[in-house]
């Protein structure tokens, strides 16, 4: 008898460092072709997966003959045209690349493709468009389920909703069930933590670089590979920004500030994100890992050690590239490539391998 990765093969499309791709290898999937136009990303996702089926450069460029065919088609078209920072343009050119996901869709023919994205795509002209091709396009082979599934209800020590969209021409296929619950009953496990996924790492950074390092990846020698310690470095912020982290408690955030602490703008804006400046809790998951997690003033990405009494066990630094790998759900021996602030947007843009692996392992119940 065949091993389930003999059978099931897989294409990841704006395959980013492979955070998906992570989920499915664990569960036996055996990726064919990736591809990745950003060179920092495509290198990392090498050095994880090999070489020799990733393809860096853009997808228009892939012609069609050389799409093979696959049991599974996985990835997300870039989500900046639909996020809310964007532009929200239906012109946007990024809106666009998921037309090229549907073209890999009907050249490799999976039997199921999953594509995700930011939350709010599933309320955008494209997502409707999207549905239009499945009742009536190029996609009316496959049935569609799309929703909102979040991150920590699949085992990852993160609250990151996603939209997933489920493809199959081989019957509708419900999304995953949540495994995991804030409030867990029945076969429900409790949410993973924030202290479940950095609670072993060393609270004391001792550099803030990282090592002098290169590899060769696609003719290009690029920094890195990287993993484990290599991406815990530190900070150096001001004696200002410390003195800020110190009055943050677990859960707190800029409100705790003193007037004389706040900038101008805090000052002047009573309202608006709490998570700004934010501490987060040993004891809960964490908020989403964005791609600028190494900024305090960007969310809640300090870390969860303090104690109201003892000010000598704080720990007033913000989360390192290492801690927010691990909340990502990357292995703890991942490897990585590029410069500090590469590798930043690679762990804050992937999907969390958990999730992946939830609905990889969902999948095969109906592959098999």
């Amino acid at each position: 008898m065949s091993h389930v990765s003999d059978r099931l093969s897989m294409i990841d499309l704006f395959a980013g460092c492979g955070g998906m791709t992570v989920g499915f290898h664990n569960e036996g999937f055996r990726p064919i072709l990736s591809v990745e136009w950003d060179r920092a990303a495509a290198s990392t996702y090498a050095a994880n997966f090999g070489e020799e089926h990733t393809r860096w450069e853009d997808i228009e460029k892939i012609k069609d003959d050389d799409i093979p065919d696959a049991d599974v088609i996985i990835g997300g078209p870039p989500c900046q045209g639909f996020s809310n920072l964007g532009t929200k343009s239906v012109e946007d050119p990024r809106n666009k690349l998921w037309k090229q996901y549907l073209r890999f869709v009907v050249k490799a023919n999976p039997q199921v493709f999953v594509i995700e994205n930011v939350e709010r795509f599933s309320r955008t002209n494209e997502f409707e468009l999207l549905m239009e091709e499945a009742d009536h396009g190029i996609l009316k082979g496959y049935k569609l389920t799309p929703g909102v599934l979040l991150a920590a209800d699949y085992g990852v020590s993160q609250r990151r909703p996603r939209t997933i969209v489920i493809g199959s021409r081989i019957g509708r296929i419900p999304l995953p069930d949540p495994t995991h619950a804030k409030v867990p009953s029945g076969d429900l496990k409790p949410w993973r933590t924030v202290r479940d996924a950095i609670g072993w790492v060393d609270e004391h950074p001792t550099t803030t670089e990282l090592p002098q390092k290169d590899s060769l990846f696609f003719g290009h020698s690029i920094r890195g590979d990287f993993s484990g310690y290599d991406i815990h470095f530190g900070r150096q912020p001001t004696p200002m920004s410390l003195a800020r982290y110190d009055h943050i408690p677990p859960g707190g955030g800029r409100f705790n500030l003193p007037d004389h602490l706040l900038s101008r703008c805090w000052r002047e804006k009573k309202t608006g994100t709490t998570d700004v400046m934010g501490r987060m809790r040993w004891d809960a998951p964490s908020l989403t890992i964005r791609t600028e997690f190494f900024k305090p003033e960007k969310g809640q990405y300090l870390h969860p050690q303090w104690e109201p009494d003892r000010p000598e066990r704080r720990v007033n630094r913000v989360i390192t590239h290492y801690e927010a790998s691990l909340l990502q759900d990357f292995p703890k021996d991942y490897k990585w490539c590029g410069s500090k602030t590469e590798i930043a947007k690679q762990i804050g843009n992937a999907v969390p391998s958990g999730l992946a692996a939830a609905i990889a392992k969902h999948l095969k119940k109906y592959l098999n």
